[in-house]
């Protein structure tokens, strides 16, 4: 039984654990620019101001006059409010005697107890730094290390979903190299190779039907199930920027696709396991995962001396994750599930006030639809489309240094969770869990960078 135990957890738990994983790239950041932030992003790819254009458009750097570091992060504040809670579980619990035969089927059905807290996102700092070197009027180099993908969330441990999952944490690093040139005082190139790490770390509890015997009543418990793993790929990104006069800046970006194998490994623990002579259950498994090609275009026009404004639309292919394929070593097979995936588009619009020399003023507004689904969403990433409100401002009190600050409202449709998985890991009668809630999310972002230029 032992083995056969081994087996089915390895297949529930890791299922439930890399699926949550795939659904996080759903959360693709957007903080490597505070100066950026102030205007909601809307010229990423055609407001050359500082050496965060390395990100947000590699042929940008060879309009910079000068050399530069930029160097900066912005603080993320969370609040969801959970409402409308049901949770339950039923199924069949099968009854033994001391031999291990079975004497009779117990169906059972009742509610999950628990709380929902909720604000189960805790507050995190997204840092960057981006470095630009223009070598002459046309060529120019840069690095930047920033993070383009992320999500965590950890619940309260008497979380009432706690069967769909309760801590996730996923963390994308990149590392870009750069190179740019400038053909003519229109037109610019640039391209990137970016190295990028991939860490995620994954919780679930898994309920458990424990065969009676004459010391023990048939009963359900939950076991704690844990995935961790990481791989390193690399991908790249390519871009233009063209100005058919002074004040009006075009700029395109592409940004590949980065196909990441995760390896790592599995522990499922409970004292019943103990009591039951199985102890920590252990294991590897690995996931295929591929986070989205994405493209950004973006328009800043010169209005007046001291007035510019922007414009900016970004697509991501999110249609080509359409499932979650997971194995392991002891099974070939652990999953495959249809995610169905959307293609998903943002725009944004804001400006900037050349206040006085020294003092610029930003403001803008973005709207981001989600690519999730209403019948996948999970308790791990319930997030629906958003709309983000930004103001922020630049200081320089020379002309080597500048200062910039930004703050972030976002609040994003209420939206709901109804997730339902069914386990049978000792094989003794299927167990599904449900979990049905709605969700009302929200966020403050802070964000600070200092620009110095040589």
């Amino acid at each position: 039984m032992n083995n056969k135990f081994n087996k089915l957890t390895l297949a529930a738990a890791i299922t439930a654990a890399f699926a949550s994983q795939a659904h996080a790239g759903g959360y693709q950041i957007n903080e490597q620019s505070v100066s950026g932030q102030g205007y909601g992003h809307a010229g990423r790819s055609s407001n050359i101001h500082d050496a965060t254009i390395v990100y947000g458009n590699p042929a940008g750097m060879s309009f910079l006059d000068r050399a530069q570091i930029t160097a900066g992060g912005t603080y993320l504040n969370v609040n969801s409010d959970i409402s409308n809670v049901s949770s339950s579980r039923s199924g069949a619990l099968v009854d033994t005697d001391a031999g291990g035969n079975v004497t009779g089927v117990i169906p059972f059905s009742g509610s999950v107890s628990g709380s929902n807290d909720g604000d189960m996102v805790p507050g995190t700092l997204i840092p960057f730094a981006f470095y630009a070197h223009p070598v002459n009027e046309q060529l120019a180099f840069g690095f930047g290390v920033y993070a383009p993908f992320g999500s965590k969330t950890d619940y309260e441990d008497s979380f009432q979903g706690r069967n769909q999952g309760n801590y996730t944490e996923v963390k994308v690093m990149t590392a870009q190299p750069t190179v740019s040139y400038r053909f003519t005082e229109q037109w610019s190139v640039g391209a990137g190779v970016t190295y990028n790490r991939v860490e995620g770390e994954l919780h679930r509890q898994v309920p458990v039907s424990v065969p009676g015997n004459p010391l023990m009543d048939p009963m359900v418990t939950e076991v704690d199930s844990r995935v961790e793993g990481d791989d390193e790929a690399w991908g790249y990104n390519l871009g233009v920027i063209y100005q058919p006069v002074p004040e009006t800046t075009l700029g395109l970006t592409y940004r590949s696709k980065v196909d990441f194998n995760l390896e790592g490994g599995f522990t499922a623990s409970s004292p019943v396991l103990d009591q039951l002579g199985v102890g920590t259950v252990t294991d590897t498994a690995a996931l295929d995962l591929t986070t989205p090609e994405t493209v950004n275009f973006s328009l800043t026009q010169q209005m007046t001396d001291n007035l510019k404004l922007m414009f900016g639309a970004s697509w991501a292919r999110w249609s080509q994750f359409d499932q979650i394929l997971v194995t392991g070593s002891d099974r070939p097979l652990i999953t495959d599930e249809q995610q169905n995936y959307s293609n998903a588009w943002a725009f944004s619009t804001g400006g900037e006030y050349q206040l006085t020399p020294q003092l610029a003023l930003r403001a803008g507004v973005a709207l981001d639809f989600t690519p999730t689904q209403d019948s996948t969403r999970s308790v791990r990433i319930p997030s629906d489309d958003r709309r983000i409100f930004s103001i922020g401002a630049g200081w320089s009190p020379t002309p080597d240094l500048t200062l910039d600050v930004a703050y972030s409202y976002l609040t994003e449709r209420s939206t709901q969770v109804n997730q339902t998985k069914t386990d049978d890991l000792l094989g003794t009668g299927p167990i599904t869990s449900n979990y049905s809630a709605d969700y009302k999310n929200e966020a403050h972002g802070f964000g600070a960078q200092l620009t110095y230029r040589f």
